[in-house]
């Protein structure tokens, strides 16, 4: 089973930006895709963010944060980043780094991820 590892949370203002990592303990990176999500303190299911698939490099993002984060991966694949722009307070959340076998897809829908990493927490506060 994958092990995945976020980093990169932490405390910044509204505008900031933050990168975070997902770092995979299987280098066999090529079979699954990986993707990002959220989960506020409302304790409300897990919000999509962005996903990228490993065969093909398709993404796809959440509504809400088109045009200020993007997600990409290192050349060796076995970390992803989600880069966050422009951050707003609704953003405060735990993010989460999950992977899915599908390897042609940048999917969104959370019941298709396999693994799913610890999260790491997101304030966005002034």
């Amino acid at each position: 089973q994958v092990q995945l590892v976020e980093s990169g949370g932490g405390l910044v203002q509204p505008g900031g930006s933050l990168r975070l990592s997902c770092t995979a303990n299987q280098r066999t990176r090529g079979s699954y895709s990986l993707g990002w999500f959220r989960q506020g303190s409302s304790g409300k299911d897990r919000e999509f963010v962005a996903a990228i698939s490993t065969i093909g490099g398709r993404t796809a993002f959440a509504d809400s944060v088109k045009g200020r984060f993007t997600i990409s991966e290192d050349d060796a694949k076995d970390i992803v980043y989600l880069q966050m722009n422009n951050l707003k307070p609704e953003d405060t959340a735990v993010y989460y780094c999950a992977s899915t076998p599908r390897r042609y897809t940048a999917s969104s829908d959370s019941a298709e991820y396999t693994s799913w990493g610890q999260g790491t927490q997101v304030t966005v506060s002034s």
